[in-house]
């Protein structure tokens, strides 16, 4: 089983966006750990069931970067541990996720001002807008930095341990191999598509049902930064099924079978169903006849693609267990989608 790479998140072989998760103890030693963009990490150890929803409802959980505070640490406000275990984040940020219930201890929240005992397993769920991996323009503060920061052991593993990629604006889960081994085997694995990773994705107009798009993908002729669907492209396959619809939009679970840079949105796009706020395929932004107030400033104020990595299966490359994840929408698609049910109500 295969799922998105993320919105067309690189190809396969590469690597995308988020908070780190570094699972606890056990299997994370053994050399597996979770990255996300929007992602509250969570331990691997013992086939973990799945990430507990941290702020999303329904059928949408979170992502996660997960690590274990110090116990040197213990007598500290919760705030005050973070900033010195997370240097790259200033102490204003990691407050600010805290506040808004973005970050667990062992599974609670707590309050900036909390102290901790030390040893405690947190959870941070990183909203969008972090890029996975240094490049052109983003040298400093990307995904690869943080997780070297947090673990300067990783400097020795290809990519500081990052499997695959997302977008710098698409939220959701990643993985990070912990040691030259078990990246090497959990390439092979995505490179086999025997790892699953499920989308969700808040398109303009009203799908019918739900189907397969198998058309390849290749860079744009004129426009070197975009993806087209073209004749001479490599394969590109996404199997996309229809999980709510709206007056004018429908929510959609997308899996890759295949992964591609920017696979979902182009392929999306092309059947005519753009992803709302896409700023590269996403065309005019339409705001839907008789729509209220509300909804008109929510889809005009969306700047970014609706795309989270909202689950991510594998087996774990020590144990061979069957693992999953969840990640919860991020606050500004569960913002949308809220909007989105409240117009549709109104008819």
């Amino acid at each position: 089983m295969r799922a998105a790479a993320g919105d067309g998140e690189q190809d396969d072989t590469q690597h995308h966006r988020a908070a780190a998760h570094r699972t606890g103890q056990g299997h994370l030693k053994k050399g597996l750990s979770l990255a996300s963009r929007r992602v509250i990490p969570r331990s691997i150890a013992n086939p973990p069931p799945r990430l507990a929803t941290a702020e999303p409802s329904g059928e949408f959980r979170t992502r996660t970067h997960a690590l274990a505070l110090p116990a040197d640490l213990a007598g500290l406000r919760l705030d005050q541990a973070l900033a010195r275990t997370l240097p790259q984040y200033s102490r204003a940020r990691l407050q600010s996720w805290i506040q808004a219930g973005a970050v667990q201890v062992d599974g609670r929240r707590l309050r900036a001002k909390d102290k901790v005992l030390g040893g405690e397993q947190v959870r941070i769920n990183k909203p969008p807008g972090l890029v996975v991996h240094p490049g052109a323009g983003n040298a400093r503060h990307t995904l690869q930095n943080a997780l070297l920061a947090l673990d300067p052991k990783l400097a020795v593993v290809p990519r500081a341990g990052l499997v695959h990629r997302l977008d710098k604006d698409t939220s959701g889960l990643l993985v990070v191999a912990r040691t030259p081994e078990v990246h090497a085997t959990l390439v092979a694995a995505l490179a086999a598509r025997e790892i699953g990773r499920q989308y969700l994705a808040v398109c303009t107009g009203v799908m019918t049902g739900g189907g397969t798009v198998d058309e390849p993908i290749g860079r744009h002729r004129s426009q070197r930064t975009r993806m087209a669907v073209r004749s001479d492209g490599r394969p590109a396959i996404t199997h996309y099924r229809v999980v709510r619809r709206f007056r004018a939009h429908t929510l959609v679970r997308a899996e890759l079978e295949t992964g591609r840079t920017h696979q979902i949105r182009v392929h999306l796009a092309y059947i005519g169903y753009p992803l709302v706020g896409d700023p590269v395929y996403g065309g005019r932004r339409r705001i839907p006849a008789g729509c209220s107030a509300e909804l008109t400033a929510e889809l005009g104020s969306f700047k970014r693609q609706a795309l989270h990595a909202a689950r991510l299966q594998l087996a774990h490359p020590i144990t061979g267990h069957n693992v999953e994840w969840e990640a919860p929408l991020p606050a500004d698609m569960q913002r949308l989608v809220a909007v989105l049910e409240a117009d549709q109500r109104r008819e």
